[in-house]
């Protein structure tokens, strides 16, 4: 009589674990992946019952557990706590350098203004350019496609409209400077957003950029998760604990996750 042999859910999910390590390994990618892959291994015994849970929530599903731990690697890899703070750092450069732009070409635009003046006043020209097309022009001069496709139709409107029809060259410098000054920073995907978005960092990072992967991945967005996916608590929280490689006196606990939940849904009602 033969007998059946069951592979525990721990082992399918390490085995995904290991696929991912052997994958980026032979295609030489994703060594911060390969990382967090290797620390989930090694504290296989706290995330004994977290596969257990995946794997009943997600076994049905082709493809979803293999996706879920997929979304874990590049959240602790790429949202770790440091990553995170590079991340705010990069935000507060890009508010300064736009607040930097609006300064400067504030500045330009009136020298712009009083170098046309004194061409038009003081009997004296530089000879330097007045026209936006002659602007656009020299800047294209190594711009294969613009001679090839733009510049003649560019020359013809110029010889239709005379100078009154266009923007100065300090109007011009005066729309970037607006431009840059009314800028609004806005994170360029849900998990930078979710990740960024207080204003220290702090474990929770992680937790909310893998929340936001979730749910970008779910059904109800065209994803490979099924809809209405979730973990409890105390399942996050190991997950976290791992991918993080917290210290025993740092460790997240089901408590913690559920007040990041409850504020997270308060936040957005």
């Amino acid at each position: 009589m033969s007998s059946v042999k069951t592979v525990s859910p721990q082992h399918i999910c390490e085995d995904c674990l290991r696929e991912e390590i052997r994958y980026n390994r032979e295609h030489r990618i994703l060594p911060s992946e390969n990382a967090v892959a290797n620390r989930l291994l090694n504290r296989g015994a706290e995330m004994k019952e977290v596969y257990e849970e995946l794997h009943a929530k997600l076994h049905q599903h082709p493809t979803a557990l293999q996706v879920f731990l997929g979304l874990v690697l590049s959240a602790a890899a790429f949202w770790s706590p440091d990553k995170i703070k590079e991340a705010r750092t990069a935000r507060d450069d890009l508010v300064n350098t736009n607040r930097q732009i609006a300064k400067k070409a504030a500045e330009l635009a009136a020298l712009l203004g009083k170098r046309s003046e004194l061409h038009n006043t003081s009997g004296f020209s530089s000879d330097t350019h007045y026209h936006v097309c002659d602007v656009i022009e020299q800047a294209s001069l190594h711009n294969y496609l613009f001679k090839s496709y733009v510049q003649e139709q560019l020359d013809a409107l110029r010889g239709q409209f005379d100078l009154k029809y266009w923007p100065s060259l300090s109007e011009c410098v005066q729309a970037l400077a607006s431009d840059a000054e009314n800028a609004e920073l806005t994170a360029t995907d849900p998990l930078t957003a979710a990740a960024t978005e207080a204003t220290r960092s702090s474990k929770a990072d992680f937790i909310k950029a893998l929340l936001a992967a979730i749910e970008e991945n779910s059904a109800e967005n065209y994803g490979q998760l099924p809809r209405n996916f979730k973990l409890t608590d105390r399942a996050l929280a190991s997950l976290g604990n791992c991918a993080m490689d917290l210290d025993p006196d740092d460790l997240l606990d089901d408590a913690y996750i559920k007040r990041l939940r409850q504020r997270e849904r308060s936040r957005t009602l």
